[in-house]
């Protein structure tokens, strides 16, 4: 079926799912965010987390440690800038 964007059967909350894709969200991202507001209320999602602090304050060579965990392509050649919007958007 063209134009029909399944999630699999690890995403927990479809329609959140497809609201935040539709809304431009990365696959990834918008399952992470679906999964966890599916195991908790969804008030609670936006309040998790807090504890890694703001990109803007970490080494350019920290921000590509974490790229490379998520898996950013091109992130040797990305400056500082880059990497913070890749990691903001992943």
């Amino acid at each position: 079926m063209p134009g029909k964007r399944s999630p699999g059967p690890s995403v927990k909350d479809e329609k959140l799912y497809e609201k935040l894709r539709d809304e431009g969200s990365s696959k990834q991202k918008s399952a992470r965010i679906a999964n966890a507001a599916a195991a908790s209320s969804r008030s609670k999602v936006g309040r998790k987390g807090g504890k890694a602090g703001d990109y803007d304050d970490w080494t350019v060579d920290k921000l590509r440690k974490r790229a490379a965990e998520i898996g950013i392509a091109g992130r040797s050649s990305m400056r500082k800038g880059e990497l913070i919007k890749a990691l903001r958007n992943s």
